[in-house]
């Protein structure tokens, strides 16, 4: 009797381990799947921190031969050029450019500046245009913050001294202080200045 019932036994013994296995394939697919759910939701194994730089504008490495002649012809009559593109990456708005390696982009204020001198004596109209060796993200934000940068521009020339402005001296103050004056508006609305020098189209004093 006890010779038959040994074949029966067998056949449990194995079922049960079959079963646990199984269950033990269930939770190792559970586990995996939690931690992919949580690799998806936390942005990948090794993504890297977002850095403010990474959204800066970037330089436009200078080009050579036609490069540089079809950038020069702009976007056709009637049309704006269209916007460089960087691709050198920089820490500041306050990184020193080699202007030998870098593209410079001319950007004309269109309309004039026009106030009363500091001593009251008459009145000082300039036209302006900017430069930057940065991309088209520059020129984006100067044509975004035209109010507060015309406000500001317009407080620096009514501060001016008409005897100095005459001189050549009196005039690179001048560019520098306007400089200054928009990249402050452009850093403080924008997080980024990136104006290299403003140079003038018309100065007239009267």
């Amino acid at each position: 009797m006890s010779k038959d019932k040994t074949p029966d036994a067998e056949p449990k013994k194995g079922g049960k381990m079959k079963k646990m296995l199984m269950l033990g394939i269930g939770a190792t697919a559970l586990i995996s799947a939690g931690a992919g759910a949580g690799i998806y939701l936390g942005g990948g194994l090794a993504g890297p921190e977002a850095k403010p730089e990474d959204h800066y504008p970037k330089l436009v490495v200078r080009s050579v031969g036609e490069e540089a002649a079809a950038e020069g012809e702009g976007g056709g009559e009637g049309k704006e050029p269209a916007l460089k593109v960087g691709t050198v990456s920089v820490p500041n708005d306050r990184f020193k450019v080699d202007p030998r390696k870098y593209e410079i982009t001319y950007y004309p204020m269109t309309d004039a500046f026009t106030t009363n001198l500091a001593d009251g004596s008459g009145f000082l109209q300039v036209g302006i245009s900017l430069s930057t060796f940065y991309d088209g993200k520059v020129i984006t934000n100067i044509k975004r913050q035209q109010v507060p940068i015309r406000s500001a521009v317009l407080m620096v020339l009514a501060e001016q001294d008409p005897a100095l402005l005459s001189t050549s001296q009196g005039k690179q103050q001048l560019q520098r202080q306007l400089t200054a004056a928009i990249n402050d508006v452009l850093r403080d609305k924008e997080g980024f200045g990136g104006i290299d020098n403003v140079y003038f189209t018309s100065l007239v004093i009267q």
